[in-house]
């Protein structure tokens, strides 16, 4: 038998066959690769905790090199499941976000329509995490693709401010404890309790005021009646006196004269009666609007005094509010934002400044009991230097750890980063930390052109994408 090989009655393979065989053979391997990759990602079941009761959420990491997110609260990870994260050349930016909106029917503007349902935005040019199709691997325009069931479960337990960290590998937060992370205020709490106790006695008395000044109001509005009442009888008095004087001109016998005379005085003594009653109605009259005034004036004083204390016991809560911070090494400067809103920025000194400090993010958690310490844990997303090297490379002036509100309120946040802040920061947002040494496709092909808050207040609708002024390149 001889070998087809070297069988010369075949004629050679043409060139361009073979490179269609091996064309063919590679689409086969990638979709065998991506079948497998679909059902290993099938395999991997959406976790959550079993072993104690889940807490609030307080942070979310993602890891792009696993294509998985876990969620943490105060005491460890509560929820794990795949994701599908961008694609090369609009791959999802690694680092430090904040949900800074949510929106159960989300549809995209952007991608014709798009259904994105439970989104969770982390930055106004578009990128989010929300429910999709997860062909286990990196498929997206840049958002995060999660399990929809997972999505929508995700979605009824977070809360606006929720930290998300994009990491390139898996990371985990680990506790931490050092003299810079700053603890709360004492009686920061105690006020707050006093501000809103006084709050609600001011509202008890502004209450009270305007209910009194009410019932001035209406004892003064029958005071108005009873006057006009004693006007029209005396006017009545006093026609009944003018018939009686004519009738009395008029009479011409002794007995037509008597009663006359008898009428008039009558009508005299009716119309005496009359004006007495008018004086009396019209003091009274006086005395009602005199109340009114005075009631009017006692709650317009107590509503000036509710009002302050109601501001005073809002700014003791905001006092209370998680507060972040972030320190960067390529500015020299400490920044401080507070419920979406910058609050004051201010240099710091970072010893050997040339040297990378790394990019690491500190969160408050809880307290142990009682009055004990807040807990912190840290995620190193990069960096040489250790978290807490980091921190001992760092000089805050007191005056300025005095100036930062909330003290160290459960998520509470302070990111320690060599980057600056990110352009993202902006209105209606935390602090956004991008690694500058990692591709961020899935900001960078959406072109920025007047402001994306202007779609977001422009009337475009619940549901819809804020990235009306947000174009592929």
């Amino acid at each position: 038998m001889t070998s087809g090989f070297n069988d010369t009655k075949h004629k050679p393979i043409p060139i361009w066959a073979a490179r269609l065989a091996i064309a063919c053979l590679a689409a086969l391997i990638a979709t065998a690769d991506h079948a497998a990759a679909r059902g290993s990602r099938s395999e991997t079941a959406i976790e959550s905790v079993q072993s104690r009761s889940a807490g609030a959420p307080i942070l979310a990491i993602v890891s792009l090199r696993d294509q998985r997110i876990t969620v943490y609260d105060a005491h460890g990870w509560i929820l794990r499941a795949p994701v599908s994260s961008g694609q090369r050349g609009r791959e999802t930016p690694a680092g430090i976000f904040a949900v800074i909106q949510k929106d159960a029917e989300h549809y995209s503007n952007l991608y014709d329509d798009a259904y994105m349902p439970n989104m969770q935005r982390i930055t106004w040019s578009g990128i989010a995490l929300h429910g999709g199709v997860l062909p286990g691997y990196a498929a997206s325009h840049g958002c995060v693709r999660l399990p929809y069931e997972f999505a929508s479960s995700l979605f009824d337990v977070t809360e606006l401010g929720l930290r998300v960290v994009i990491a390139p590998t898996d990371v985990a937060p680990v506790e931490i404890a050092h003299p810079l992370l700053f603890r709360s205020k004492p009686g920061d709490g105690a006020l707050a309790v006093t501000r809103t106790a006084e709050a609600n006695e001011a509202t008890r008395k502004a209450d009270e005021a305007k209910r009194a000044a009410g019932s001035a109001f209406r004892e003064h509005m029958r005071a108005i009646t009873a006057s006009r009442v004693a006007d029209n009888l005396k006017m009545r008095a006093d026609t009944e006196l003018t018939a009686a004087e004519t009738a009395l001109s008029s009479a011409t016998s002794a007995e037509a004269l008597q009663q006359a005379e008898d009428a008039k005085t009558k009508a005299s003594a009716n119309v005496a009666d009359r004006e007495a009653q008018v004086s009396a109605a019209r003091a009274e009259l006086q005395s009602k609007a005199d109340a009114v005034a005075s009631a009017r004036a006692a709650a317009d004083v107590a509503e000036t005094a509710r009002a302050a204390a109601a501001e005073a016991a809002q700014q003791a809560m905001r006092q209370l509010a998680p507060v972040s911070v972030l320190i960067s090494r390529k500015t020299q400067k400490l920044y401080v934002r507070q419920s979406f809103e910058p609050v004051f920025d201010s240099p710091v000194t970072i010893a050997d400044p040339d040297r990378p400090i790394g990019t690491h993010l500190f969160t408050a958690m809880d307290r142990g009991s009682g009055d004990a310490p807040i807990r912190w844990s840290v995620v190193t997303l990069e960096g040489t230097d250790d978290a807490k090297a980091a921190l001992d490379r760092i000089t805050i002036p007191q005056d300025v750890l005095d100036r930062i509100p909330g003290g160290a309120a459960s998520r509470s946040s302070l990111i320690v980063t060599d980057e600056p802040p990110s352009s993202e920061t902006g209105k209606g947002t935390d602090f956004v930390v991008l690694l500058s040494d990692q591709p961020q496709g899935g900001i960078k092909f959406r072109r920025r052109g007047s402001s994306p808050e202007l779609s977001y207040y422009g009337g475009y609708g619940r549901g819809r994408d804020f990235m009306t002024y947000w174009r592929p390149q």
